[in-house]
């Protein structure tokens, strides 16, 4: 039957299963053996060292193609450690499959070894969950799955017991293709005229961009054009909206910058456009409309005027000509030079000689690493500074992809998400930007590296802390405590782990780390010690957590630098017209 499985998910595009082998999975590892390889038609097994690492990959390179993903894990404690990333996967809408092995049929329910009950478990971080009992529920069980995790964007698991992997199919396999593209959904003609009366009705209409305008790039600056909105993004959605963006005024959050907050709050009317934005208390509670495809994300953030059900793209295609086009511009432009100034200010006073400190700047290294790397690259982020630095610095055109945990927050997502890009795109450079608390929790993925021989350079910002966990304690008035650790040399480890790697500790060895291990041939690992005193602030902050920084702080907490945004803001400055 575990032939079946393969089979249906060789019909499904599948090319390779994240894993690790073993007891009640090796029936499923052995199918993929036999299917010959992907050289073949048939499935790849990518051997990782932890199969939470290859959970994230999976999510990562579903991400990154929009095709269905596939990672598996043996019964128990194997299919507990996929949980981290298929949560990852699931709520980042990326279609991926688990595999999550079980204990002998016969022995469920008496406390066997290694007993775990994944249908309870593996609920709630996915559309589909269900226990493959007998092989004659093969293969519509694992075309329902399937069908689950693409037509759905998320997560879908089967519970496999070995010894029903084991047997012979009951059934004939069959045919089946992948889904087709999902289509764009049009909202109700009421809807859209309601849209279009509310808009020409506000004076200040302002735009928040997220994820959801991944197709709908040239349709949100059309919106913004014709109605003179500035336009702001979530972190999701920057790679999306920000670039060949004249009304980009920055982003919002606690990682934001730039004057995307100021213009929620100032605006008549904020359209939510395509973004589950989580933090409320950024949003202004009031004159918003949200579009959404999602209706269970309609109102949950925000206090609405009303929602509209349907693809941003479509949605925005149907309500513009509805839309009396202005000339009137003063709230965008007045919006863009606000953007452009707080920038100025920020990155004045974090920038000043930082290319000659030591110990280096964090934010440094990725304005270098920026500039450094290739065009179509592909970031993957870990949680915590990284993501601010990644936020503020690396430079968004179309074509590159920024990938991390920005919805379930997990650590150490950064070197996993790069294998599964890296195998998804092979010819492509992918780069993570790790922080080292990140990559010591899965440090092991180093020789994940080396096994499959994958290209993926790893950049280590190493401040020996966590960095945002510090500052969530410097906001909340308390003295950080327990988040500093012993200094560790990752070149060294990596070196170890037969990667080429390199330390760096001062500033002008910063360019030309970067360009080594970029340009070399397989996997590098760049070092980069980097202060620890180096935290970002959010653009807006609340009386209490700035008595909190003056009740805590025993060191410098500085501003963050927003790097190439201050030059985009500038360039956008150029469109307005001089009095």
């Amino acid at each position: 039957m575990a032939d079946q499985l393969i089979e249906v998910l060789v019909q499904s595009g599948v090319r390779r299963i994240y894993g690790v082998v073993g007891d009640s999975l090796n029936p499923v590892v052995d199918a993929v053996r036999r299917s010959g390889g992907s050289a073949r038609g048939g499935i790849d097994w990518i051997h990782v060292r932890n199969e939470e690492a290859g959970a994230f990959a999976a999510a990562a390179e579903a991400q990154l193609t929009g095709r269905l993903a596939v990672c598996a894990g043996s019964c128990g404690p194997g299919n507990l450690h996929l949980l981290q990333g298929v949560y990852d996967a699931h709520r980042s809408g990326a279609p991926v499959l688990a595999i999550a092995s079980h204990i002998p049929a016969a022995q469920i329910g008496t406390g066997f070894f290694q007993e775990t009950h994944p249908q309870q478990l593996f609920a709630e971080c996915s559309h589909y969950c269900e226990l493959v009992s007998i092989p004659e529920q093969m293969p519509r069980l694992a075309r329902i799955a399937v069908q689950n995790a693409v037509g759905r964007r998320g997560a879908a698991v089967l519970v496999l017991p070995g010894d029903v992997a084991h047997e012979s199919a009951a059934h004939p396999t069959g045919e089946s293709g992948p889904l087709g593209s999902p289509p764009a959904m049009l909202p109700a003609e009421d809807d859209v005229a309601r849209l279009a009366e509310r808009i020409d009705r506000a004076d200040k209409v302002m735009i928040m961009a997220g994820a959801g305008c991944r197709a709908a790039h040239d349709e949100v600056l059309s919106l913004a054009d014709t109605v003179g909105a500035p336009v702001g993004h979530s972190l999701r959605g920057k790679e999306f909206v920000q670039y060949d963006n004249p009304f980009d005024v920055g982003m919002s959050g606690l990682l934001g910058y730039g004057a995307c907050y100021q213009a929620m709050h100032e605006a008549d009317l904020v359209l939510l456009l395509g973004t589950d934005f989580p933090y409320d208390t950024f949003l202004p509670q009031r004159n918003t409309v949200q579009v959404d495809i999602d209706p269970a994300r309609i109102g949950r953030r925000s206090v609405l005027e009303f929602g509209v059900q349907g693809d941003v793209g479509a949605t925005i295609r149907a309500v513009l000509p509805k839309l009396r086009r202005r000339t009137e511009r003063s709230f965008l432009n007045d919006m863009l030079r606000k953007h452009e100034r707080s920038l100025q200010r920020v990155v004045d006073a974090y920038t000043e000689e930082v290319s000659q400190r030591v110990p280096l700047h964090p934010e440094y290294v990725a304005d270098v690493l920026d500039e450094e790397a290739a065009a179509d690259a592909v970031f993957t982020v870990d949680t915590g500074m990284c993501n601010v630095w990644a936020a503020r610095y690396v430079t968004p055109n179309g074509h590159r992809r920024i990938l991390g945990s920005f919805v379930h927050g997990s650590m150490a997502n950064a070197l996993p998400h790069a294998i599964g890009a890296q195998t998804a795109a092979p010819g492509r450079q992918v780069v993570a930007m790790c922080g080292d608390g990140g990559l010591a929790m899965l440090l092991g993925e180093l020789l994940t590296l080396k096994t499959h021989a994958l290209p993926v350079k790893a950049v280590v910002f190493n401040n020996s802390s966590l960095g945002m966990v510090k500052l969530e304690m410097l906001v909340d008035g308390l003295p950080e405590f327990g988040t500093d650790h012993d200094r560790v040399d990752f070149a060294a480890l990596a070196r170890a782990a037969g990667l080429h790697s390199r330390r760096v500790e001062k500033p002008g060895e910063v360019r030309d780390g970067i360009r080594e291990i970029l340009a070399h041939d397989g996997p590098a690992v760049l070092d980069v010690v980097t202060d620890p005193s180096a935290l970002s602030i959010p653009p807006n902050i609340t009386a209490s957590q700035v008595r909190g920084f003056a009740l805590a702080a025993s060191r410098t907490v500085l501003g963050g630098g927003v790097g190439k945004m201050l030059e985009l803001a500038k360039s956008n400055l150029r469109n307005i017209p001089r009095p």
